[in-house]
């Protein structure tokens, strides 16, 4: 069976191209899909120079940034109907996220449906974060859970390892967020309408090697709204 890594885009071209080789370095059967949201700085060029070296790299081009949750959906929707496919790990570009702890997903999804990589867990952190940026965080997840009554920690994480039987079941229709709130709504979904088993492992969050951060008002915003939505679903439903 296959493991798959999918990995959004935009404006990443040094980044992509360090990740990349890091994680084949680690993990050379692994497969990776790059969803590039028509990066401007030349980022789907970059990719398209490694797969020649890489057998297990591909590119999905979009024809516009519509959002991440957007192009998780998309991406999800190509691979979770390959049934060789195990699992479906996402993770972000810009070296945030450390290839390393893969192999504890890997080790650990057979026995649940969803694997998380928090920094709110004992043993995670984040690193060379500002006092602002780890208090936004922290008030952002607690308010967050507190509103939703979700039993875990991170909802915000992007680094996870989902099974495709699972991602098969999720109903991306009733997903409204096509931003960063996503990650909130997705795991809440997997968690209360599918009853999803989940587990999180620590992960400490690194600061991005290039670039610039992409937090911004919008995303703050859709962070604020996003929990009343799932709180008003959950309760429609009841």
């Amino acid at each position: 069976m296959a493991d798959i890594i999918l990995i959004p885009t935009y404006n990443e071209r040094e980044n992509i191209k360090i990740i990349i080789a890091e994680i084949f370095n680690l993990f050379p059967d692994i497969k990776i899909l790059v969803i590039d949201d028509n990066s401007p700085d030349g980022t789907a060029e970059a990719v398209k120079s490694l797969i020649s070296r890489y057998r297990n790299l591909s590119l999905f081009e979009r024809p516009r940034k519509t959002g991440l949750g957007d192009a998780y959906k998309e991406a999800i929707g190509k691979v979770v109907g390959d049934k060789t496919v195990r699992s479906v790990i996402t993770m972000d570009a810009d070296g945030s996220h450390s290839p390393e702890y893969i192999k504890e997903f890997l080790n650990q999804i057979d026995g649940h449906d969803l694997i998380i990589g928090s920094r709110y867990v004992a043993g995670g952190g984040v690193s060379a974060w500002n006092f602002w940026r780890c208090l936004l965080s922290k008030l952002g997840n607690l308010y967050a859970r507190m509103l939703i009554g979700a039993e875990i920690n991170d909802l915000t994480a992007g680094f996870i390892c989902a099974r495709r039987e699972m991602l098969a079941r999720v109903n991306f229709d009733s997903i409204d967020s096509s931003g960063y709130a996503y990650q909130i709504e997705f795991k809440c979904h997997c968690l209360y309408d599918l009853g999803a088993k989940v587990k999180e492992i620590p992960i400490v969050f690194q600061s991005r090697r290039e670039g610039e951060s992409k937090i911004s008002n919008q995303i703050i915003s859709e962070g604020i709204l996003a929990p009343w939505r799932i709180l008003f679903k959950r309760l429609w439903k009841k």
